[in-house]
């Protein structure tokens, strides 16, 4: 099997992220380029919703703006995550891939499999939760979405290198404020960090390289870290401008 192309693209506003995901996959799903693996963090803070979730149901935007948050709606379904001390991944193959065969199921557990990888070489023993968690000593380390669109999978998730829950429960509604301080004691009984679990600070840089270990295992190895070819940037650009970016779009629903 061909190694993956593998990019590694530091840390940009949400559109733009989301903009290069999908320039990612058209690049894939003409032949254009081979299958990619692509690892990026988020500059500022952001909040992405699920591609079916109303923004003004999940996301208190006032806030958002005060605090200088970004927000997008991602192509992929799920839930509203906010990205902050993190590394997030992609993955973008041809449906005809193996990592694609089989069901939505076999397909999370393959990919995450990098994930689990990664996390062991930080010596943290995790494991796939189904549908699309990775989790260490019970808590959840990392969520995944996938979409399947122009005869390609594209799976991404978030890897948590630090939890701010004050600024994540300020950002996204709750259903009930004065059951706020239950609900944040709810999630701290249900997710951790990398940073938890070793004892110590753990950042994107440091990261990295660990989870290069860890997806070359899953993927069936790498080639040397690049970044995207001069036309997916431009289109990355394009598409943040004119979807990711606008009103249109974020408030679709």
């Amino acid at each position: 099997m061909m190694s993956f192309r593998y990019l590694e693209t530091g840390a940009n506003p949400a559109a733009f992220n989301m903009g290069l995901d999908e320039a990612i996959l058209e690049s894939v799903s003409t032949g254009t380029e081979r299958p990619t693996l692509r690892f990026y963090a988020w500059k500022p803070a952001a909040v992405s919703i699920g591609y079916f979730q109303g923004v003004r149901d999940e996301v208190d935007l006032e806030r958002c703006a005060e605090l200088g948050v970004d927000v997008v709606r991602r192509l992929t379904g799920g839930g509203a995550v906010f990205h902050s001390a993190e590394l997030t991944y992609s993955v973008v193959v041809p449906e005809s891939h193996p990592l694609a065969a089989g069901g939505i199921m076999e397909s999370y557990r393959a990919v995450c499999a990098g994930v689990i990888g990664g996390l062991a070489v930080l010596g943290i023993a995790a494991e796939f939760a189904p549908l699309n968690d990775v989790v260490a000593s019970g808590k959840k380390l990392s969520g995944n979405a996938q979409t399947r669109k122009r005869g390609c999978l594209l799976q991404h998730g978030t890897v948590l290198l630090g939890v701010d829950l004050d600024t994540m429960f300020t950002v996204l509604k709750v259903p009930n404020e004065k059951l706020k301080g239950k609900l944040i004691e709810d999630v701290c009984a249900r997710v951790s960090s990398v940073s938890d679990m070793t004892g110590r600070t753990v950042g994107y840089d440091e990261a990295v390289p660990a989870f290069e270990r860890g997806f070359a295992d899953a993927l069936g190895g790498l080639g040397e870290r690049s970044g995207p070819s001069p036309a997916e940037l431009a289109r990355a650009r394009a598409l943040a401008e004119e979807r990711f970016a606008s009103r249109t779009w974020i408030f679709r629903r």
